[in-house]
């Protein structure tokens, strides 16, 4: 079968390449599934240079979340031959087949196309555990996101109105930010950077939440918007700086800062996993959330969707079709 692989480490995705392998050969607990459509993220970019805090041996296969159609199963499980199902494998999804555990896997709800239950996973479990778990987001709450226009800043734009918060998205494209308006209706738009008076103003105060993926000038600004009690959720660093605080300003001004790793928090709590899984599937089954693929590509053509992650072209998700 054919799998997108990392041989060597690189910045320029020179050692990434669609290989031949061997199929995958399950073992019991797991589903064995033809994939159907696996979402791009911005980890999958930055494991090909490993500047991502999971380090896998070398060779890789890259890809960290699917959907399919079940090929193989435990006689006595839950799932059947032919069944449609979305799960998160954290490597192996950029391939032909892959092997995942059964207890990871959740059926695609009727009516969803595999593009959008690929893209429902990942970026939605991060917002939901930045929101909900460590944000406590409360009805009503002004939530400032960041990159609201890249794959898990959406979700967060779109996870935090579903839950009754006020948004603020940013993001430093313009045209972005009117596609952003137009399909999700934010409380307000703002450039990524400059915002703070504006922030300040409009809340009468500051964001009681900071969303932020993006780190670097945008983290540094948020701790000048943020209000007292406020909680700043450290997401991710697309910007490539990893921003510092003195310790005083957050003493000061009354606010946490919190570091989010929604993979590993799923780990270390499996039934809070869980809980959080089942509530994000069961608001798009309600229609509350609604994933958006920005462009879907041939696994062949892999090159050009990683470049579009690279250049941050898209808005919402890139999928991956084997």
């Amino acid at each position: 079968m054919r799998a997108l692989r990392v041989s060597a480490l690189s910045d320029d995705l020179s050692g990434v390449s669609l290989d031949e392998v061997p199929e995958p050969q399950r073992r019991p607990g797991q589903l064995l599934v033809r994939v159907r459509a696996a979402s791009l993220n911005y980890p999958d970019l930055l494991m090909t240079r490993g500047a991502y805090q999971l380090k896998p041996d070398l060779p890789f296969t890259l890809g960290m979340e699917m959907a399919g159609e079940v090929v193989e199963a435990d006689a006595d499980g839950a799932f059947r031959p032919g069944d449609r199902v979305a799960a998160g494998t954290r490597l192996g999804a950029f391939a032909d087949l892959v092997a995942v555990d059964a207890a990871a896997a959740r059926p695609i709800p009727p009516g969803t196309d595999d593009a959008t239950a690929a893209a429902l996973g990942a970026a939605y479990l991060t917002a939901y555990v930045a929101l909900v778990r460590l944000g406590r987001l409360q009805a009503d709450e002004w939530v400032l996101v960041h990159g609201a226009t890249g794959g898990v800043g959406l979700a967060a734009v779109d996870l935090a109105q579903a839950l009754g918060g006020r948004v603020i998205a940013t993001s430093r494209s313009p045209a972005k930010l009117e596609v952003i308006a137009s399909e999700h209706q934010p409380h307000a738009t703002m450039p990524a950077a400059g915002f703070r008076d504006a922030v300040k103003k409009l809340t009468g105060g500051g964001a009681d939440l900071v969303f932020d993926p993006v780190g670097g000038d945008v983290f540094d600004e948020s701790t000048r918007c943020i209000d007292f009690g406020g909680r700043l959720l450290v997401v991710g660093f697309t910007s490539g700086r990893i921003a510092t605080v003195p310790t005083n300003v957050p003493l000061i001004k009354g606010f946490s800062v919190i570091g989010v790793r929604a993979g590993e928090y799923g780990r270390r709590f499996p039934e809070r996993g869980a809980e959080n899984l089942d509530a994000i599937c069961s608001l798009a089954a309600e229609g509350r959330i609604r994933p958006r693929v920005h462009a879907a590509y041939e696994l062949a053509d892999w090159r050009a969707a990683f470049d579009a992650m690279a250049r941050s072209e898209h808005v919402g998700k890139l999928v991956l079709t084997p």
